[in-house]
């Protein structure tokens, strides 16, 4: 009898060592399958021999995992987030990138917790390299469905990862503003900013939040700080002398017209912004040659073409004004304004003002019955 529970508790000791020898070596498995990934992207190995490897080491990650001895390892989790992960951003079948996407996050917050040594800190590491960039790709995919709440929740995890990374940073504040986000929106894009962003479009999206708010004057910083690295940038200088004007900032708005038209002598806008701010002045000479080097530029400009004639009318209505009634000058002018307005008219026939004022004038020229037609005209709107 004795002899027979010998025997059996010795059968119970190697069954025991045994299991314990296969998990362990499950986990050798595991842990080797890193070592031959590593080799197989050093030699460019195709998708296909990478995804091989991953599965033999998720399947023995897998099962030291259920062993009650090695599912308290840590390395056990930190292999598996790390396989997991790598599965997740390499796999094609996006349903099971996804699976793996999700069993990798549950697989690293684990490993963290049981890793009070941080013995396996590398694998970890790695593990979370992976999981964001998997999640840039969901951000990616999300964006382009114009599901801008997903796009700005894997966005801006990424761009925290990866805070000196531009160009995420850009695309957070991009999907912050397709959600309406607009303070987040602006930390992001001043992330990119902060770490030598030099686009304008990201100093223009800046300026165009600070409007939003109802706040000129950091719009107009950002829109400066953006021509100090973009000098005379179209996009940027409009933006600029638009917002002085609208700030009633017209003495700045000149100066800088004046400075970019010394470098860019091809923009009708800054002819005609340059001429209508001279015409606020009354400054008529100056605005009359402004406008015709816009039009020069541009014959069928419909802006400069109105704004010159209403500087040929005040000019007309000016001559009339002095003691001696210039009638000469003023016929002339008037001659001038019935010329550019008819052309005006002819590019635009459904503008009012123009309309009104060619009225003015055949009816001061007693051509009634232009002035007829034109007043019919006006009817048909």
């Amino acid at each position: 009898m004795v002899k027979k529970r010998y025997i059996f508790t010795a059968a119970i000791l190697i069954i025991s060592s045994t299991s314990a020898f296969s998990q362990k070596t499950q986990l050798f498995i595991a842990r080797n399958s890193v070592g031959k990934l590593q080799a197989a992207i050093a030699n460019k190995q195709d998708q296909k021999t990478q995804l091989s490897i991953l599965g033999e080491g998720i399947k023995a990650a897998e099962a030291a995992e259920k062993d009650r001895e090695t599912k308290k390892w840590p390395e056990t989790w930190a292999l598996k987030s790390y396989l997991s992960s790598y599965i997740a951003i390499v796999d094609p079948d996006q349903g099971n990138s996804d699976k793996y996407y999700d069993l990798a996050i549950k697989a690293i917050d684990t490993a963290k917790r049981f890793d009070k040594f941080e013995d396996n800190s590398g694998l970890i590491a790695a593990s979370n390299y992976n999981i964001n960039i998997k999640k840039q790709q969901k951000g990616k995919a999300a964006y382009q469905a114009k599901d801008f709440a997903a796009a700005f929740k894997y966005l801006k995890e990424v761009s925290d990862y990866f805070p000196k990374d531009t160009v995420l940073a850009i695309n957070a504040a991009l999907s912050a503003e397709g959600t309406k986000q607009e303070d987040e929106a602006l930390q992001y894009f001043k992330r990119a900013k902060e770490n030598g962003i030099r686009n304008p479009v990201v100093y223009q999206r800046m300026a165009d939040i600070y409007k939003l708010k109802l706040d000129a004057e950091e719009a107009l910083k950002m829109l400066q700080e953006g021509l100090v690295i973009n000098p005379y940038n179209d996009m940027l200088n409009n933006d600029y002398i638009n917002l002085l004007l609208d700030n009633e900032k017209y003495t700045e708005a000149r100066l800088v017209i004046e400075n970019t038209l010394k470098v860019n002598t091809r923009s009708k806008l800054l002819y005609y912004l340059y001429g209508y701010l001279n015409q606020k002045n009354i400054n008529m000479g100056t605005a009359e040659l402004a406008y015709n080097k816009a039009l020069d530029i541009d014959r069928n400009y419909f802006d400069a073409l109105y704004q010159l004639g209403l500087v040929y009318m005040n000019l007309s209505n000016d001559a009339l004004a002095t003691a001696t009634k210039d009638v000469p000058t003023f016929t002339s002018y008037l001659n001038r304004a019935e010329i550019i307005l008819a052309q005006a008219h002819k590019v635009n026939r459904k503008d009012k003002q123009t309309i009104n004022l060619l009225i003015d004038i055949y009816t001061r020229k007693n051509r009634f019955d232009r002035a007829q037609e034109l007043k019919a005209q006006l009817e048909e709107f």
